[in-house]
């Protein structure tokens, strides 16, 4: 395939991906604001589109301040998880032993509701907003401890005997094999990790309860739920649905940009 023709073809495949999910949008809104016009329903029960909207609109400066608290919260526990995340795998992968002995603690703090344990770290630590990322870091952390580890444990076997037969150290074989052999696995498990540090976020915010000009789009539900306005629910919602798409989009772009020129998965046309 000629440098034109897969120009045109990357071209192709990114409107794809835009316009696809958009028109499947379109007709899901479409059908959502016609049952909702056509049953007449109250806007306490299901609110339209049109009426979420504007809703959106009216209370983008409060709906707008949440979702910049939930969003700060959400990249600091994203950063926080995959940095721990990754010095983690480190120590798993220099010996088989010290990951037999610790990854079953990994996925017990996986398997761990954190609406039981947000309770006790929002006790031990004041700060809400610390304690709050800790929380979302922990619901984020084991997509990148599990999917890191995997991808520095999956070399091809006749490289490892080629950086043995000439004598590598471990920390050769480390940066110049297994971190490259890992990094579709790790960007895998940005891709998950992005979307539950989110929702790690909300979930932290529900727990922890707090309001004023310091909170966040869980406690905009919240109130919202107290008052019977369903919009503005629907509003913080979609806000929070799409900071999701956005995170997961951006991690796919970060992707691409990182094994677009050489990995399979990436450069495949089919």
């Amino acid at each position: 395939m000629s440098a034109e023709s897969d120009r045109v073809f990357r071209q192709r495949q990114n409107v794809r991906r835009i316009a696809y999910p958009a028109v499947v949008a379109a007709v899901l809104v479409a059908a959502w604001q016609a049952l909702v016009t056509g049953f007449d329903l109250p806007p306490y029960l299901v609110p339209s589109p049109l009426a979420m909207m504007k809703t959106l609109v009216n209370d983008w400066l409060s709906l707008g301040a949440a979702l910049v608290v939930t969003l700060k919260i959400t990249l600091l526990a994203f950063v926080l998880a995959t940095v721990a995340g990754v010095l983690i795998s480190f120590v798993f992968v220099q010996s088989r032993a010290v990951e037999t002995a610790l990854f079953p603690y990994a996925v017990l703090l996986q398997v761990t509701p954190i609406v039981a344990v947000a309770p006790l770290i929002i006790i031990w630590i004041k700060n809400p907003t610390v304690a709050m990322t800790v929380c979302a870091a922990l619901v984020a952390l084991f997509p990148v401890i599990a999917n890191t580890t995997l991808g520095l444990r999956s070399v091809d076997p006749d490289l490892q005997s080629y950086f043995q037969l000439n004598h590598a150290t471990r920390t050769q074989t480390l940066v110049r094999l297994r971190i490259p052999s890992a990094l579709p696995y790790f960007f895998g498990g940005l891709r998950i990790s992005s979307g539950l540090a989110l929702i790690g976020a909300v979930v932290a915010e529900f727990v922890a309860g707090t309001g004023g000009s310091g909170a966040g789009l869980a406690y905009q539900i919240m109130q919202s739920g107290y008052q019977l306005n369903i919009p503005r629910m629907f509003a913080a919602l979609l806000l929070i649905s799409l900071t999701g798409v956005a995170l997961f989009a951006a991690m796919a772009w970060l992707t691409r940009a990182a094994l677009g020129s050489w990995h399979a998965s990436e450069i495949s046309h089919d």
